[in-house]
């Protein structure tokens, strides 16, 4: 279970970093950056969508994951837990100068979540180490996540460090589930999986981006009903 310790570390490393430096990094990387990870985001979400198989049951998961998420109001619930946890973290140390408004960095901070604990390469890490004990997806997740979140700690500040908490408690989860799940999937059930998490990969990468602020928590409960949906509609509708 290395992967998601070192994984959950390597953001509370870069969050405290990138809050203890923030104006010393200079604007023009401070600005270029986030927009770099949003590219990435998109492109890794193009990588796992092209991997799709039943393109019917991967939209009606996302359709009925987006109903649900709408009707929970996920997104509302992290910025409700966003704010309170920001409060601790500024009660406890000095909250930086900054000219985001609550909105603002709530709209980034809700990304952030979204691509540390729902990214393709954590959930499948997770699920990899799970089976076969090798960490090694989840060791290059933790170098890209230590300079994202080093970053967007120069403008959110400590409160990065907070998203570890959920990112572990996810990854550990699909780690030990994998066991009991992976060995009654398909690879279709799988593939349909991860074009699922491109689709949203691909929406957090337009929001980090500025583009369009998807409600990306929203849309994560797809996660739970894509493979259940892909295993139905294969063997009733395309088997006949």
């Amino acid at each position: 279970m290395i992967g998601p310790i070192v994984n959950g570390s390597s953001i509370i490393v870069g969050s405290i970093v990138g809050a203890f430096l923030g104006e010393r990094i200079a604007e023009r990387i401070r600005s270029a950056l986030p927009m770099t990870f949003g590219a990435a985001s998109m492109a890794l979400g193009i990588a796992l969508i092209i991997k799709i198989k039943l393109i019917p049951a991967v939209i009606l998961a996302l359709l009925l994951g987006s109903l649900i998420g709408e009707i929970l109001s996920l997104e509302r619930t992290i910025q409700r837990v966003s704010i309170k946890a920001r409060g601790l973290i500024e009660a406890v140390l000095p909250a930086r100068e900054t000219t985001l408004t609550q909105e603002e960095f709530l709209e980034k901070f809700v990304a952030l979540v979204v691509l540390f604990c729902a990214s393709g390469t954590g959930i499948f890490g997770s699920m990899t180490e799970g089976m076969t004990n090798d960490s090694s997806l989840l060791m290059a997740k933790a170098l890209l996540d230590l300079f994202t979140s080093a970053i967007f700690a120069t403008t959110l500040g400590y409160s990065v460090a907070v998203i570890a908490i959920p990112q572990c408690a996810i990854q550990f989860c699909l780690l030990l589930g994998a066991r009991q799940i992976l060995p009654f999937t398909t690879p279709e059930m799988v593939a349909d999986f991860s074009a699922c998490g491109g689709v949203i990969m691909f929406a957090t990468g337009f929001r980090i981006c500025g583009i369009k602020p998807f409600p990306v928590a929203n849309l994560l409960p797809a996660l739970l009903f894509v493979m259940p949906i892909s295993a139905f509609w294969s063997k009733y509708i395309v088997g006949g």
